[in-house]
């Protein structure tokens, strides 16, 4: 559909998403239009109305759908229909006449920091270009707080080894700057020498910092991969991710007192309230220790 692709295309070039997000965004405007082709006879989504969307979200619920995806879905959906109103292809946004389900606040799965500071010093890496970047990239997720896909798009270029600091371009290519601790920075001048030692055995040459043993870009998949891998081998956690070190990174900081607007700004996080979901780890933190330390509660 021609209107589907245009605003594709002006999520991707002009608003500068992920090519992960522009892709979510296209499954969920898919499945919607899926449903007015079936349902309500090829029934263009301009033309639709709210009890549209309400009987859409109403067939989701009964085949099982979370609440958590049902309101993503219609948040691209929602953003869709102010791409067709600033379009002037439409004068309403339906979207705004439903009601979206309410969804439980899940606590962010984090790995604790004695398994971390385990699987960084431990042998578990080796020395070798692989061992090497496999480590950094763990060590940068989990000292730094970067997204996968920051890092998969991270350059050399991007990292100023003489103030400790690197540029990152999130969401909406916004860029921030984040520290990097000196172990970090000492780890990546390990890893460069032997990336361009490996570099210099073949053809390739990529600005990328993280790189495959052919000199190419990594890929998310490569990334997740690398993550489970490591963690698996120090953590009984169900959830063992990328995301989940950047949960690591935020709680650690708040458990040991960060001012969380500085954790805001170095997660690149649009607003406090995306950063105070944090706090609720910490609370649970102070009422463990609490409930293990005060006599009256034994």
């Amino acid at each position: 559909m021609q209107v589907i692709d245009s605003y594709l295309t002006y999520l991707k070039f002009e608003k500068r998403y992920s090519s992960h997000t522009v892709s979510a965004y296209s499954l969920d405007l898919n499945q919607f239009i899926n449903y007015l082709t079936m349902q309500y006879d090829g029934l263009q989504p301009e033309k639709a109305n709210h009890h549209h969307i309400r009987s859409w979200v109403v067939e989701m619920m009964q085949s099982n759908v979370s609440s958590r995806s049902i309101r993503r879905k219609l948040a691209s959906i929602n953003a869709f229909y102010r791409y067709l109103i600033r379009s002037k292809m439409t004068d309403i946004n339906p979207v705004h006449k439903v009601i979206t389900p309410k969804v439980k606040p899940q606590l962010p799965s984090f790995i604790k920091n004695h398994e971390m500071e385990t699987l960084l010093t431990d042998d578990f890496f080796g020395n070798d270009f692989k061992g090497l970047r496999d480590k950094l990239v763990v060590e940068l997720f989990y000292t730094t707080g970067l997204r996968r896909g920051e890092l998969v798009n991270l350059k050399v270029n991007d990292i100023d080894m003489n103030c400790q600091v690197m540029r990152i371009f999130g969401k909406g290519n916004k860029s921030r700057l984040v520290p990097l601790l000196s172990r970090t920075l000492g780890l990546m001048n390990d890893y460069l020498q032997l990336r361009q030692i490996e570099l210099n055995k073949t053809t390739s040459f990529t600005p990328y910092l993280i790189v495959t043993k052919k000199g190419k870009p990594v890929y998310p998949e490569l990334i997740y991969r690398i993550v489970i891998r490591y963690l698996s081998y120090v953590s009984t956690n169900s959830k063992k991710n990328p995301h989940v070190l950047r949960h690591s990174f935020a709680t650690s900081l708040l458990n040991n007192g960060a001012d969380i607007n500085a954790i805001k700004e170095i997660l690149g996080h649009s607003n406090l309230q995306a950063t105070q979901i944090y706090t609720h780890n910490t609370n649970e933190n102070l009422k463990s220790i609490y409930k293990h330390a005060h006599p009256r509660a034994k």
